[in-house]
């Protein structure tokens, strides 16, 4: 018997997001090139592929650590787990952009304004790209639930006792008396 753990509802929306954010990507990196090209030639069209590839990797990271903070979720650290990854890649991408602005100042293949203003459009259309797939998906309002007689009990979900009643499964911390007012 193999023990699997749950698909979340959210990954499938996440690799969607990964998969609209890189084809927009290419097309930024086609149509900044284009527009670096013709403010300052081939330094123009580095610029803009290293601005748009700035704006998918940051993006990718934040989906990527999700995806992988989710593959803990029958974990009962998974809160913990969730936060610690996901904070974790957030200081990375910090790290990283720093490490990257740091590195390119001054750099005479690099038009900062082709790089910038790439990079702020890439940000903006990973942004609204995160937005719509997330509002065209289907989505319930209550989902990652195991429903009564599914045989499925997920961490912290209610289900039905041996006496037909529902509630939450008890844990030893649980079991602490508390006195009524």
């Amino acid at each position: 018997m193999t023990v699997s753990t749950p698909t979340l509802s959210s990954t499938p929306i996440l690799r969607r997001a990964l998969r609209v954010g890189a084809l927009f990507t290419v097309g930024l990196i086609v149509v900044g090139g284009v527009a670096g090209y013709l403010v300052d030639s081939w330094t123009g069209v580095t610029s803009a592929v290293i601005g748009a590839a700035m704006a998918f990797v940051f993006l990718a990271i934040t989906a990527a650590s999700i995806l992988i903070a989710n593959r803990y979720y029958a974990s009962p650290l998974f809160t913990a787990l969730f936060f610690a990854i996901v904070l974790g890649a957030w200081l990375l991408k910090f790290v990283i952009f720093l490490v990257v602005a740091l590195l390119l100042r001054g750099q005479p293949w690099v038009n900062p304004a082709v790089l910038f203003l790439c990079l702020i459009v890439g940000i903006i259309v990973t942004l609204v790209v995160d937005m719509v797939v997330v509002v065209r998906s289907r989505l319930p309002y209550a989902s990652d639930v195991a429903l009564p007689g599914s045989g499925r009990v997920l961490p912290n979900v209610e289900k039905e006792s041996a006496n037909g009643h529902i509630g939450r499964e008890s844990s030893p911390e649980d079991s602490s008396p508390s006195t009524k007012a």
